[in-house]
């Protein structure tokens, strides 16, 4: 695993928990020599990671969309920056100069990403792990409601294995080095339909 992108806010949230955790993350990957691909931003959680991983020695591509570069609050200090016309091509960007995905708190873009690798890891559209930093059970919601999702039958039991979930930075890349995600080649069947 050499390219990790990580998910994460572009606020700083409500807990000093959260960007702590972003911090931690950061200076664990430097530390280790893996390079983060993010959204490119200098604000919030995505800052101080950026930030965090630049200042500990590490490297951090960006990729922005055009429209929210010209809002300022692109990070101009990254090993490198990729500005691109959407945020469709900001995301395929990302998952393609990424290995594995990690994600931290964050809102709606947050979960808009997590659920896009999650779906396409279900489809077989990449066999990259997906890791949750659960700093201060921040995501338990997410976690029970993704439970929910193969208890009522919406997704197969199999793909909870999409996931791995920790509550430490170390703790979570080791478990994402040994992850294999699930192969489901048959994830639906004619009796689904």
């Amino acid at each position: 695993m050499k390219s990790v992108c990580v998910f994460c806010g572009i606020r700083s949230g409500s807990s000093p928990s959260y960007e702590a955790a972003a911090q931690r993350m950061g200076e664990v990957l430097a530390r280790e020599g893996i390079r983060v691909v993010y959204g490119g931003g200098k604000l919030g959680m995505m800052g101080t990671l950026a930030n965090t991983v630049l200042s500990h020695g590490g490297s951090v591509v960006g990729v922005i969309p055009e429209f929210l570069k010209t809002k300022e609050v692109v990070h101009e200090g990254l090993s490198e920056l990729h500005v691109v016309p959407s945020l469709h091509e900001r995301k395929n960007l990302m998952y393609d100069l990424a290995d594995a995905f990690i994600v931290l708190p964050g809102g709606l873009g947050t979960l808009d990403e997590l659920t896009e690798v999650l779906t396409w890891g279900q489809l077989g559209l990449h066999r990259k792990s997906c890791g949750i930093l659960n700093t201060g059970n921040y995501f338990h919601h997410f976690l029970a409601f993704f439970s929910h999702l193969a208890e009522q039958e919406m997704m197969p039991q199999k793909h909870l294995e999409l996931l791995v979930v920790e509550s430490t930075p170390e703790k979570l890349l080791e478990k994402l080095r040994n992850h294999v995600p699930p192969v489901d080649p048959k994830w639906v069947s004619r009796a689904n339909l």
